[in-house]
Protein backbone atom coordinates (compact mmCIF):
# COMPACT_ATOMS: atom_id res chain seq x y z
CA UNK A 1 0.00 0.00 0.00
CA UNK A 2 1.51 3.04 -1.30
CA UNK A 3 1.71 6.49 1.34
CA UNK A 4 -1.45 8.56 0.22
CA UNK A 5 -3.33 5.25 0.49
CA UNK A 6 -2.03 4.43 4.21
CA UNK A 7 -2.77 8.12 5.16
CA UNK A 8 -6.35 8.30 3.97
CA UNK A 9 -7.23 4.74 5.57
CA UNK A 10 -6.11 6.22 8.71
CA UNK A 11 -7.87 9.34 8.48
CA UNK A 12 -10.94 7.31 7.73
CA UNK A 13 -10.37 5.33 10.92
CA UNK A 14 -10.14 7.91 13.00
CA UNK A 15 -13.35 9.54 11.69
CA UNK A 16 -14.97 7.25 9.40
CA UNK A 17 -17.89 10.31 8.21
CA UNK A 18 -15.08 12.12 6.75
CA UNK A 19 -15.72 13.65 3.21
CA UNK A 20 -13.51 13.57 0.40
CA UNK A 21 -13.05 17.60 0.35
CA UNK A 22 -11.78 17.46 4.17
CA UNK A 23 -9.41 14.87 3.15
CA UNK A 24 -8.30 16.63 0.01
CA UNK A 25 -8.42 19.96 2.53
CA UNK A 26 -6.11 18.11 5.42
CA UNK A 27 -3.74 16.50 2.95
CA UNK A 28 -2.70 18.54 0.05
CA UNK A 29 -3.76 16.13 -1.91
CA UNK A 30 -5.73 16.90 -5.10
CA UNK A 31 -9.19 16.02 -4.79
CA UNK A 32 -9.26 13.77 -8.23
CA UNK A 33 -6.54 11.61 -6.54
CA UNK A 34 -8.25 11.22 -3.27
CA UNK A 35 -11.11 10.02 -5.11
CA UNK A 36 -9.32 7.90 -7.02
CA UNK A 37 -7.47 5.91 -3.63
CA UNK A 38 -11.34 5.91 -1.76
CA UNK A 39 -12.50 3.66 -5.23
CA UNK A 40 -9.50 1.65 -4.52
CA UNK A 41 -10.21 1.07 -1.24
CA UNK A 42 -13.58 0.09 -1.68
CA UNK A 43 -12.29 -2.27 -4.33
CA UNK A 44 -9.70 -4.16 -2.04
CA UNK A 45 -12.78 -4.17 0.40
CA UNK A 46 -10.49 -2.12 2.84
CA UNK A 47 -13.48 -0.20 2.87
CA UNK A 48 -17.26 -0.77 2.46
CA UNK A 49 -19.49 1.60 0.37
CA UNK A 50 -18.79 5.49 0.06
CA UNK A 51 -19.94 5.70 3.76
CA UNK A 52 -16.53 4.38 4.55
CA UNK A 53 -17.77 1.78 6.55
CA UNK A 54 -14.76 0.07 7.85
CA UNK A 55 -14.42 -3.88 7.76
CA UNK A 56 -14.55 -5.23 11.04
CA UNK A 57 -14.65 -8.96 11.82
CA UNK A 58 -17.54 -10.66 9.62
CA UNK A 59 -20.78 -11.22 11.33
CA UNK A 60 -24.19 -13.56 11.02
CA UNK A 61 -26.74 -11.09 9.52
CA UNK A 62 -30.40 -11.43 10.55
CA UNK A 63 -32.43 -10.69 8.27
CA UNK A 64 -36.53 -10.78 9.09
CA UNK A 65 -38.57 -9.92 11.63
CA UNK A 66 -38.70 -7.78 14.89
CA UNK A 67 -41.45 -7.55 17.12
CA UNK A 68 -42.74 -6.64 20.40
CA UNK A 69 -44.31 -9.86 22.19
CA UNK A 70 -47.20 -9.68 24.30
CA UNK A 71 -47.77 -13.07 26.16
CA UNK A 72 -51.21 -13.66 27.64
CA UNK A 73 -51.62 -16.77 30.34
CA UNK A 74 -54.29 -18.51 31.68
CA UNK A 75 -54.30 -18.68 35.29
CA UNK A 76 -56.80 -21.89 35.51
CA UNK A 77 -57.82 -24.17 32.75
CA UNK A 78 -57.98 -22.13 29.27
CA UNK A 79 -62.08 -22.18 28.71
CA UNK A 80 -62.94 -20.75 24.86
CA UNK A 81 -66.15 -18.57 24.56
CA UNK A 82 -65.64 -16.34 27.95
CA UNK A 83 -63.70 -14.32 30.07
CA UNK A 84 -60.14 -16.21 31.75
CA UNK A 85 -58.26 -15.26 34.34
CA UNK A 86 -54.39 -14.21 33.07
CA UNK A 87 -51.44 -12.55 33.49
CA UNK A 88 -50.02 -10.59 30.68
CA UNK A 89 -46.05 -9.08 29.49
CA UNK A 90 -44.52 -7.64 26.93
CA UNK A 91 -41.33 -8.72 25.82
CA UNK A 92 -38.69 -8.09 22.74
CA UNK A 93 -39.40 -10.84 20.12
CA UNK A 94 -39.38 -11.22 16.40
CA UNK A 95 -37.58 -14.58 14.66
CA UNK A 96 -35.01 -12.80 13.20
CA UNK A 97 -34.60 -10.75 16.19
CA UNK A 98 -34.64 -12.65 18.68
CA UNK A 99 -32.16 -15.50 16.83
CA UNK A 100 -29.79 -12.46 16.31
CA UNK A 101 -29.80 -11.93 20.87
CA UNK A 102 -29.39 -15.15 21.49
CA UNK A 103 -26.51 -15.32 19.26
CA UNK A 104 -24.95 -12.37 20.59
CA UNK A 105 -25.88 -13.85 23.97
CA UNK A 106 -23.24 -17.03 23.28
CA UNK A 107 -21.03 -14.87 22.03
CA UNK A 108 -21.25 -14.48 17.87
CA UNK A 109 -21.27 -11.39 16.51
CA UNK A 110 -24.35 -10.92 14.88
CA UNK A 111 -26.37 -7.95 13.00
CA UNK A 112 -29.59 -7.18 12.68
CA UNK A 113 -31.51 -6.12 9.88
CA UNK A 114 -35.09 -5.34 10.00
CA UNK A 115 -37.89 -2.69 9.93
CA UNK A 116 -39.74 -1.17 12.85
CA UNK A 117 -42.36 1.39 13.03
CA UNK A 118 -40.87 5.06 14.14
CA UNK A 119 -43.20 4.48 16.99
CA UNK A 120 -42.50 3.99 20.70
CA UNK A 121 -42.66 0.36 20.65
CA UNK A 122 -39.41 0.61 18.05
CA UNK A 123 -37.93 2.85 19.66
CA UNK A 124 -38.16 0.40 23.08
CA UNK A 125 -37.67 -2.54 21.00
CA UNK A 126 -34.02 -1.00 19.87
CA UNK A 127 -33.12 -0.03 23.05
CA UNK A 128 -33.35 -3.34 24.41
CA UNK A 129 -31.56 -5.13 21.99
CA UNK A 130 -28.76 -3.47 20.59
CA UNK A 131 -26.59 -4.23 23.85
CA UNK A 132 -26.10 -7.43 22.24
CA UNK A 133 -26.21 -6.94 18.56
CA UNK A 134 -25.62 -4.48 15.87
CA UNK A 135 -28.99 -2.57 14.86
CA UNK A 136 -27.05 -0.23 12.79
CA UNK A 137 -29.26 -1.50 9.35
CA UNK A 138 -32.39 -1.92 10.92
CA UNK A 139 -35.13 0.54 9.26
CA UNK A 140 -37.57 3.23 11.02
CA UNK A 141 -40.83 2.98 9.11
CA UNK A 142 -42.71 6.19 9.36
CA UNK A 143 -46.71 5.86 9.42
CA UNK A 144 -45.92 2.30 10.13
CA UNK A 145 -46.91 0.80 13.54
CA UNK A 146 -43.58 -1.96 14.86
CA UNK A 147 -44.88 -5.64 14.50
CA UNK A 148 -46.56 -7.59 17.37
CA UNK A 149 -47.01 -11.38 18.59
CA UNK A 150 -49.63 -11.91 20.66
CA UNK A 151 -49.57 -15.93 22.22
CA UNK A 152 -52.17 -17.04 24.51
CA UNK A 153 -50.86 -19.62 26.87
CA UNK A 154 -52.60 -21.99 28.92
CA UNK A 155 -52.22 -22.66 32.66
CA UNK A 156 -48.71 -24.96 31.56
CA UNK A 157 -47.23 -22.55 29.54
CA UNK A 158 -48.18 -24.59 25.98
CA UNK A 159 -49.73 -21.97 23.04
CA UNK A 160 -52.87 -22.20 22.51
CA UNK A 161 -53.34 -19.61 19.91
CA UNK A 162 -51.31 -16.92 18.90
CA UNK A 163 -51.89 -13.57 16.57
CA UNK A 164 -48.97 -11.59 14.85
CA UNK A 165 -49.67 -8.45 13.41
CA UNK A 166 -46.95 -8.04 10.90
CA UNK A 167 -48.44 -5.49 8.08
CA UNK A 168 -44.88 -3.21 8.44
CA UNK A 169 -43.40 -6.28 6.34
CA UNK A 170 -45.47 -5.28 3.40
CA UNK A 171 -43.76 -2.64 3.16
CA UNK A 172 -40.26 -4.03 2.23
CA UNK A 173 -40.30 -4.23 -1.75
CA UNK A 174 -37.70 -5.27 -4.17
CA UNK A 175 -35.63 -1.95 -3.23
CA UNK A 176 -34.82 -3.56 -0.32
CA UNK A 177 -32.19 -5.90 -1.63
CA UNK A 178 -30.37 -3.13 -3.12
CA UNK A 179 -30.04 -1.02 -0.13
CA UNK A 180 -28.49 -3.65 2.05
CA UNK A 181 -26.47 -5.62 -0.46
CA UNK A 182 -23.16 -4.71 1.14
CA UNK A 183 -24.51 -6.22 4.62
CA UNK A 184 -25.42 -9.13 2.74
CA UNK A 185 -22.49 -9.43 0.95
CA UNK A 186 -20.03 -9.14 4.01
CA UNK A 187 -21.65 -11.25 6.66
CA UNK A 188 -19.95 -14.76 7.81
CA UNK A 189 -23.19 -16.05 7.11
CA UNK A 190 -27.27 -15.23 6.94
CA UNK A 191 -30.08 -16.18 9.59
CA UNK A 192 -33.41 -15.37 7.06
CA UNK A 193 -36.84 -15.76 8.46
CA UNK A 194 -40.16 -15.89 6.32
CA UNK A 195 -41.63 -12.59 7.46
CA UNK A 196 -40.68 -10.77 4.28
CA UNK A 197 -42.17 -10.72 0.79
CA UNK A 198 -41.49 -13.69 -1.39
CA UNK A 199 -39.26 -11.83 -3.72
CA UNK A 200 -37.29 -10.12 -1.27
CA UNK A 201 -36.28 -14.00 0.34
CA UNK A 202 -35.68 -15.67 -2.97
CA UNK A 203 -33.24 -12.60 -3.74
CA UNK A 204 -31.28 -13.03 -0.87
CA UNK A 205 -31.39 -17.16 -1.06
CA UNK A 206 -30.15 -16.87 -4.78
CA UNK A 207 -27.13 -13.99 -4.02
CA UNK A 208 -26.19 -16.03 -1.33
CA UNK A 209 -25.94 -18.94 -3.55
CA UNK A 210 -23.86 -17.00 -6.46
CA UNK A 211 -21.68 -15.44 -3.68
CA UNK A 212 -21.06 -18.73 -1.68
CA UNK A 213 -22.51 -17.51 1.73
CA UNK A 214 -24.10 -20.15 4.32
CA UNK A 215 -27.37 -19.15 4.64
CA UNK A 216 -30.34 -20.68 7.11
CA UNK A 217 -33.80 -20.50 6.63
CA UNK A 218 -36.11 -20.30 9.76
CA UNK A 219 -39.54 -20.86 8.30
CA UNK A 220 -41.64 -19.09 11.25
CA UNK A 221 -44.91 -20.62 10.48
CA UNK A 222 -46.36 -23.24 8.15
CA UNK A 223 -48.52 -20.65 6.36
CA UNK A 224 -44.77 -18.61 5.70
CA UNK A 225 -43.70 -21.65 4.43
CA UNK A 226 -45.87 -20.59 0.76
CA UNK A 227 -43.13 -17.62 0.12
CA UNK A 228 -39.99 -20.26 0.03
CA UNK A 229 -38.99 -20.65 -3.49
CA UNK A 230 -39.50 -24.43 -5.04
CA UNK A 231 -35.91 -24.74 -5.18
CA UNK A 232 -34.18 -24.17 -2.28
CA UNK A 233 -30.44 -24.53 -4.29
CA UNK A 234 -28.06 -22.26 -2.39
CA UNK A 235 -29.62 -23.23 1.33
CA UNK A 236 -27.07 -24.10 3.92
CA UNK A 237 -29.61 -25.12 6.66
CA UNK A 238 -33.33 -25.63 6.87
CA UNK A 239 -34.93 -25.15 10.43
CA UNK A 240 -38.66 -25.93 10.74
CA UNK A 241 -41.24 -27.29 13.42
CA UNK A 242 -43.58 -30.53 13.02
CA UNK A 243 -46.25 -28.09 10.87
CA UNK A 244 -43.71 -25.62 9.10
CA UNK A 245 -42.16 -29.12 7.83
CA UNK A 246 -45.68 -30.63 6.69
CA UNK A 247 -46.85 -27.55 4.68
CA UNK A 248 -42.91 -27.48 2.77
CA UNK A 249 -42.89 -31.15 2.39
CA UNK A 250 -46.86 -31.01 1.29
CA UNK A 251 -47.18 -34.41 3.76
CA UNK A 252 -48.77 -35.50 6.47
CA UNK A 253 -46.42 -36.48 9.55
CA UNK A 254 -47.84 -38.68 11.33
CA UNK A 255 -45.33 -41.45 12.42
CA UNK A 256 -41.28 -41.18 13.44
CA UNK A 257 -40.60 -42.10 9.59
CA UNK A 258 -42.66 -39.30 8.10
CA UNK A 259 -40.18 -36.91 9.81
CA UNK A 260 -37.12 -38.24 7.93
CA UNK A 261 -39.66 -38.25 4.75
CA UNK A 262 -40.57 -34.92 5.41
CA UNK A 263 -36.34 -34.03 5.66
CA UNK A 264 -36.04 -35.98 2.13
CA UNK A 265 -38.37 -34.03 0.15
CA UNK A 266 -37.01 -30.46 1.59
CA UNK A 267 -33.38 -31.82 0.87
CA UNK A 268 -34.82 -33.02 -2.80
CA UNK A 269 -35.62 -29.25 -3.47
CA UNK A 270 -32.14 -28.38 -2.68
CA UNK A 271 -31.33 -27.70 0.86
CA UNK A 272 -28.05 -29.15 2.58
CA UNK A 273 -28.97 -29.58 5.78
CA UNK A 274 -32.60 -29.87 7.27
CA UNK A 275 -33.57 -29.95 10.73
CA UNK A 276 -37.25 -30.38 12.15
CA UNK A 277 -38.02 -29.83 15.80
CA UNK A 278 -40.55 -32.27 17.74
CA UNK A 279 -41.53 -30.41 20.86
CA UNK A 280 -40.90 -32.36 24.18
CA UNK A 281 -39.50 -35.15 21.51
CA UNK A 282 -36.40 -33.13 20.63
CA UNK A 283 -35.78 -32.88 16.91
CA UNK A 284 -34.18 -35.18 13.68
CA UNK A 285 -31.71 -33.77 11.76
CA UNK A 286 -30.80 -35.18 7.71
CA UNK A 287 -27.87 -33.81 5.46
CA UNK A 288 -27.30 -33.99 1.59
CA UNK A 289 -24.09 -36.03 2.58
CA UNK A 290 -26.40 -38.80 4.54
CA UNK A 291 -26.48 -38.10 7.98
CA UNK A 292 -29.56 -38.17 10.08
CA UNK A 293 -29.92 -39.24 13.95
CA UNK A 294 -32.35 -37.79 16.61
CA UNK A 295 -31.96 -35.45 19.62
CA UNK A 296 -34.03 -36.37 22.71
CA UNK A 297 -33.60 -34.10 25.28
CA UNK A 298 -33.76 -34.19 28.68
CA UNK A 299 -36.89 -33.45 30.59
CA UNK A 300 -36.53 -29.98 32.48
CA UNK A 301 -39.20 -27.65 33.95
CA UNK A 302 -40.89 -25.83 31.39
CA UNK A 303 -41.96 -22.28 32.67
CA UNK A 304 -42.85 -21.30 29.04
CA UNK A 305 -42.24 -22.61 25.13
CA UNK A 306 -42.25 -19.44 23.40
CA UNK A 307 -38.36 -18.23 22.65
CA UNK A 308 -37.18 -21.84 22.49
CA UNK A 309 -37.23 -22.37 19.00
CA UNK A 310 -35.52 -19.62 18.21
CA UNK A 311 -32.40 -19.82 20.82
CA UNK A 312 -32.16 -24.03 18.84
CA UNK A 313 -31.57 -22.43 16.08
CA UNK A 314 -28.81 -19.81 17.57
CA UNK A 315 -27.55 -22.75 18.93
CA UNK A 316 -26.79 -24.65 16.32
CA UNK A 317 -25.50 -21.80 13.98
CA UNK A 318 -23.21 -21.28 16.95
CA UNK A 319 -22.21 -25.28 16.40
CA UNK A 320 -22.06 -24.74 12.73
CA UNK A 321 -19.78 -21.76 12.28
CA UNK A 322 -17.35 -23.43 15.57
CA UNK A 323 -16.78 -26.28 12.79
CA UNK A 324 -18.81 -28.94 14.75
CA UNK A 325 -20.48 -31.75 13.52
CA UNK A 326 -24.18 -31.98 12.21
CA UNK A 327 -25.19 -34.13 15.68
CA UNK A 328 -23.22 -31.53 18.00
CA UNK A 329 -24.43 -28.23 16.71
CA UNK A 330 -27.69 -30.15 17.27
CA UNK A 331 -27.19 -30.87 20.74
CA UNK A 332 -25.65 -27.16 21.41
CA UNK A 333 -28.92 -26.04 19.58
CA UNK A 334 -31.02 -28.10 21.95
CA UNK A 335 -29.24 -27.02 25.31
CA UNK A 336 -29.85 -23.42 24.54
CA UNK A 337 -33.63 -24.67 23.96
CA UNK A 338 -33.53 -26.42 27.35
CA UNK A 339 -32.39 -22.78 29.03
CA UNK A 340 -35.00 -21.06 27.44
CA UNK A 341 -37.56 -23.06 28.34
CA UNK A 342 -36.83 -22.59 31.99
CA UNK A 343 -37.65 -18.76 31.98
CA UNK A 344 -41.01 -16.94 30.84
CA UNK A 345 -38.68 -14.63 29.20
CA UNK A 346 -38.68 -15.22 25.17
CA UNK A 347 -34.86 -14.58 25.31
CA UNK A 348 -33.17 -16.39 28.71
CA UNK A 349 -31.50 -13.40 29.90
CA UNK A 350 -29.64 -16.29 31.70
CA UNK A 351 -27.80 -17.17 28.19
CA UNK A 352 -24.38 -16.52 28.00
CA UNK A 353 -21.57 -18.82 26.81
CA UNK A 354 -20.60 -19.90 30.41
CA UNK A 355 -24.09 -21.45 31.06
CA UNK A 356 -24.28 -22.99 28.18
CA UNK A 357 -21.30 -24.96 28.16
CA UNK A 358 -22.59 -25.53 31.70
CA UNK A 359 -25.70 -26.80 30.70
CA UNK A 360 -24.27 -28.61 27.36
CA UNK A 361 -21.93 -30.86 29.50
CA UNK A 362 -24.67 -31.08 32.23
CA UNK A 363 -26.99 -32.66 29.46
CA UNK A 364 -24.78 -34.12 26.69
CA UNK A 365 -21.26 -35.38 28.92
CA UNK A 366 -19.52 -37.11 25.86
CA UNK A 367 -18.02 -33.28 24.34
CA UNK A 368 -18.25 -33.07 20.80
CA UNK A 369 -16.62 -34.03 18.01
CA UNK A 370 -15.64 -31.58 14.79
CA UNK A 371 -16.46 -31.50 10.89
Amino acid sequence: MQKQEMNILEMIKANPFITEIEIAEQTGYPLLEVSEIISLLIQTRQIVGRSFVLPEEKSILCIGGANVDRKIQTLKHLEYGTSNPAISTKTRGGVARNIAENSGRIGLKTTLLACVGADSEGEWLLKNTKEFVDIAPTELVKGKSTGTYTAVLDEDGEMAIALADMEIYNEVDDRFFGKNRSYIENAKMILLDTNFPATVISQVINHCKICGIPICIATVSAPKTAKLPESLEGVTWLIANHKEAEALAKLEIASEGDFYRAAEVILNKGAEKVVITRGEKGLIYFTKDGEAGAIIPPCVPVVDVTGAGDSLIAGILFGYLKGLSTEDACKIGVTCSLITLQTSDTVSPELNQQTLQENFQKYFSKGVSQR
